[in-house]
């Protein structure tokens, strides 16, 4: 019996010990840290995860995507401590934070841009802003309204990622002031959704965030360890061409003789007027694995990331090479 009980004794030491190796392993490279993020920024927050997790092979980063009202009440009911958003946190938002006895920082990562893509039967190439505030008001509610086309007759048919993402608040913000979008207006759940409904309606007019046209280009030739020595060293991008699944549509300024497409130096110079800034918001301790990251996302090789997906990182300079061909 007195066996049995030192057995016992023994077993339940190697478990507690277990127990607290295992909690003292949350630090800022190791752990294991839960993230909520607009689902608009899948592709670009797909990738850091991957170059980190290669970097630091004791952490495990979970992101869950779904839209940024969701993303933001996650933050505020302390489900998770970082999130990505398209925008910053209210005053409102703060103090709660504040209550909550969270300190937090928040840090614009990227200027990113809503890109348009409409089926590849659509013989229009060019939209103004007028056009789309149109667009969305429901005034326009026929191609043939809009400009001189093959499908005069057919309705613009107008998707989004979600009633609540990123993209939709950023569009309603910007053209609507607070009114409604027309009846023509439609919400899927999620962007391939989004590129789905493109493909196979030749009417319909989607909204992206823009790296998601770019990110099926990129190479997968190369290994980790390569792309990890490339980031490091490289500090040049070159010029990132679109996806030919959809066509992309060119936006003009009301002010401006031309549209041009969302490609990173015209998001630079704002002749693209569709742009939007990316926030990462970080309510955790000092030394956790969500603090180490939120700093990777901020740092130099989170930069050059954002940078190759095809918008624009906050801080790290660009310098643009463009290919011969």
């Amino acid at each position: 019996m007195k066996q049995i009980w030192i057995i016992t004794l023994a077993l339940g030491a190697l478990l507690l010990t277990a127990c607290d190796k295992k909690q003292s392993t949350n630090t800022s490279t190791s752990g294991i840290a839960k993230i909520a993020c607009d689902e608009s920024f899948r592709n670009i927050l797909d990738q850091e995860v991957e170059v980190f997790e290669y970097s630091y092979p004791d952490a495990s980063i979970m992101p869950a995507y779904m839209d940024e009202a969701a993303a933001l009440d996650s933050l505020l009911h302390q489900k998770v401590d970082l999130i990505i958003t398209s925008r910053d946190l209210t005053d409102a938002q703060r103090d709660i934070l504040r209550k909550q006895g969270r300190a937090y920082r928040s840090r614009k990562i990227a200027v990113d841009a809503v890109a348009i893509i409409v089926n590849k039967e659509n013989d229009i190439d060019e939209l103004s802003m007028t056009d789309l505030r149109d667009i969305f008001s429901g005034k326009l509610t026929r191609w043939g309204e809009v400009f001189p086309t093959k499908l005069k007759r057919d309705s613009v048919m107008v998707v989004f990622d979600g009633s609540g993402s990123g993209v939709m608040h950023y569009v309603k913000e910007r053209f609507l002031n607070g009114g409604s979008f027309g009846k023509n207006v439609f919400a899927q759940h999620s962007t391939d959704d989004v590129f789905r409904a493109v493909q196979a309606h030749k009417n319909a007019i989607g909204f992206i965030g823009v790296s998601w046209i770019t990110a099926d280009l990129k190479s997968n030739a190369i290994t980790m360890e390569e792309r990890l020595l490339d980031l490091k060293n490289n500090n040049e991008v070159s010029v990132i061409d679109f996806t030919d699944r959809i066509k992309v549509m060119r936006v003009r300024a009301d002010d401006q003789p031309q549209g041009c497409k969302p490609y990173q130096a015209y998001i630079n110079d704002g002749s693209y007027p569709l742009f939007r800034t990316i926030w990462a918001i970080d309510a955790s301790a000092g030394g956790t694995l969500d603090h180490g990251f939120f700093s990777f996302l901020t740092g130099v090789i989170g930069q050059k990331i954002i940078l190759q997906t095809g918008i624009l990182p906050a801080a790290e300079p660009v310098r643009y090479v463009e290919t011969v061909k």
